[in-house]
């Protein structure tokens, strides 16, 4: 895989995205410096804007309304912020969505796993004119007779470029059907600013197809699901240098933390983590040497006194009871993804050695063993997109049937109206509505502000089929008015609501995961007050809190994988959080020492990688290795 291509090309395309969104937004009188009213000679059909030509911009129908709920986001974000920093997050988070949109459908058509089989950004014989525009009707897109000839004029005008744009919003909206969490119908102001271009040689889509080896995208030919995770990494190594450039000691904000705190895994040391985690897991209860030949980077134990090999066995005894679905492994801070994917990978190897066919193990994995959370939306669909690509390896009828895997970027619940929680819960008695009530009341206060604390959020354990059914119940027959206005959109919310507390009210018997890393002194004023709260322990620092976080993830017996750095091992600012640590057992440690990430220069950042056992056996003996990288990698 050639990194230094994908990191030149996701900078690059970033910067070319935003441009060409820019100006696209700029055509209809939204720019960094305000927004303009229409011309005087608009109607309710069209209207114009100055452009600085003779001849005015204009936009018709559907397009007016696209334009009025682009001006609405704005003015909502601004309401939070200020005019030129809402502008830049709106513009951002639509380069965002299309450049997640392209590479996913690049993945995809490299594959051939596209419905289809129609190459939507480049052509089987290698020619510039993608498959999708050369043959708009084999695409198995349904088009209505107006779609057709407008099809038919645009190829007879050789306008392509916008025949692309037509059928490419076309392609990503049947999508929706097979991958609904990225490819969500976009009848709105992203479709409205998509700009993009298949001849231009200077073009996103070009480069996108001829930068980079199309082989790295091919997972017969050593191309890896993890590419989309470097992609997603390099793309914010601007806006995270941006956050970082700020004067010592700068808060962060809200918007500003998955940039600042995202950093993608090496693939060894993610091995090297699920291998000895979610792998010794299985085979502590169910001994499999032909298992152990697959992991590379698997410690065997080291050698231990009679009576601690005895208080083992007792609990190997409890492993062995378990069944592959009844494993559940969660990465609290997922990114794109990369942990689950190998994950998804060494548990379709367990199911396999009992005994289960690769088609309804995936199917398995997907609804019983795989959870993740993150704060960052974009990061989720990708982690989203690379767990549906993994399974789609494995099963290529998954992205036909309703499989959806148990992922979530949590969501805020400030927008939620609630006073309309007063009409759900139809179909319960008084008792059980009330008791629901008072629950989803508390819950929505669990999520205020939601997406500054992540996955370091503690939620308590709800009746949560109660709350599913008291959302599912609801009486809005006959009542449309202003107070009913939106109530589908609510009854989304609070789905999301229960789904991410669920997961984050769960115990898992595997716990994996690259926490953030925040020092106190950049933290915004409401995350350090919520740690200091929550987790005196790890107060100095973000990843220390996590490490408490996930320890109340993890199953009494089960396993906890970690990279971090390794300043909790010694610091005197650390100590009740070390005296919490040696109350478990670490199976093994690595001292990684500095550069175990390409991206982090110099030696001022140190991390070290340990597995830990969530129990406490006297005089046991783990295997700890310092060293700057291990097995050579």
């Amino acid at each position: 895989m050639n990194k230094s291509a994908i990191k030149n090309f996701a900078i690059w395309a970033r910067n070319k995205l935003i441009a060409d969104i820019s100006y696209r937004a700029g055509l209809i009188g939204i720019t960094a410096e305000g927004i303009s009213t229409a011309l005087s000679q608009s109607t309710a059909d069209t209207e114009f804007y100055d452009i600085g030509t003779d001849k005015p911009y204009s936009i018709a129908k559907e397009e007016i309304e696209q334009r009025r709920k682009l001006v609405e986001v704005i003015r909502r974000k601004e309401k939070d912020t200020d005019y030129k920093t809402a502008y830049k997050y709106i513009i951002e988070e639509v380069a965002y969505t299309w450049f997640n949109r392209l590479i996913a459908i690049r993945f995809m058509e490299v594959n051939d796993y596209l419905p289809s089989h129609v190459r939507v950004l480049s052509s089987d014989t290698g020619k510039l004119e993608p498959d999708m525009v050369s043959s708009p009707f084999d695409t198995e897109l349904e088009f209505t007779s107006k779609e057709e000839e407008q099809i038919l004029k645009l190829k007879s005008d050789n306008r392509l470029d916008e025949l692309f744009c037509m059928l490419f919003i076309k392609q990503c909206n049947a999508l929706n059907e097979y991958l609904p969490a990225l490819f969500e119908k976009t009848a709105d102001y992203t479709e409205l600013l998509l700009n993009l271009s298949v001849i231009d040689r200077d073009g996103v889509v070009y480069k996108l197809v001829h930068d980079i080896d199309e082989d790295d995208f091919n997972v017969e030919k050593g191309g890896q699901v993890e590419i989309i995770g470097w992609l997603y990494q390099y793309y914010n190594t601007e806006p995270k240098a941006q956050v970082f450039g700020r004067p010592s000691g700068t808060k962060i904000r809200k918007e500003d933390i998955p940039a600042a705190t995202q950093l993608f895994t090496p693939d060894w040391i993610v091995r090297y983590m699920v291998e000895n985690s979610l792998g010794r897991l299985w085979v502590e209860g169910h001994p499999n040497d032909e298992l152990k030949v697959n992991w590379k980077y698997y410690l065997e134990e080291a050698k231990q006194e009679v009576e601690v090999q005895e208080k083992l066995d007792e609990i190997r005894k409890e492993y062995a009871k378990l069944n592959p679905e009844d494993i559940k492994l969660i990465d609290p801070c997922m990114g794109s993804g990369h942990i689950l994917v190998y994950a998804f990978d060494v548990l379709m190897q367990i199911y396999e050695s009992a005994g289960y066919g690769q088609r309804d193990a995936a199917k398995s994995i997907l609804k019983n063993n795989i959870y993740g959370l993150d704060i960052d939306d974009r990061a989720f669909q990708l982690a989203y997109f690379a767990v549906m690509m993994k399974a789609r390896q494995y099963n290529r009828r998954i992205l036909i049937g309703e499989y959806k895997p148990n992922l979530y970027s949590i969501r805020e619940s400030n927008g939620i109206n609630r006073d309309q929680l007063k009409y759900f819960g139809v179909g319960l008695n008084e008792d059980e509505k009330e008791k629901a009530l008072g629950q989803m009341t508390a819950l929505l206060d669990t999520f205020i502000d939601a997406k500054e604390y992540g996955s370091i959020l503690t939620v308590e354990q709800y009746d949560w089929e109660l709350l599913e059914r008291f959302v599912e119940g609801r009486d809005d027959a006959g009542q449309i008015s202003m107070e009913t206005v939106g109530l589908d959109d609510t009854a989304r919310e609070l789905r999301q609501m229960i789904a991410q507390g669920k997961v984050l009210g769960e115990k898992y018997w595997v716990t994996v995961t690259n926490p953030p890393y925040m020092g106190g002194r950049n933290q915004n004023d409401k995350v350090l007050n919520y740690i200091v709260k929550k987790y005196e322990e790890g107060k100095a620092d973000l990843y220390a809190a996590f490490i408490t976080r996930c320890n109340l993830f993890t199953e009494f017996k089960g396993f906890r994988a970690m990279i971090t750095q390794h300043s909790w091992m010694f610091l005197s600012s650390f100590e009740k959080l070390r005296k919490q640590e040696l109350n478990f057992e670490i199976v093994n440690m690595i001292h990684l020492g500095a550069r175990s990430f390409d991206e982090i220069g110099g030696e001022v950042v140190q991390t070290t990688t340990w597995v830990l056992k969530k129990v406490n056996i006297d005089n046991y003996s783990a295997k700890y290795f310092r060293l700057l990288k291990y097995f050579g990698e």
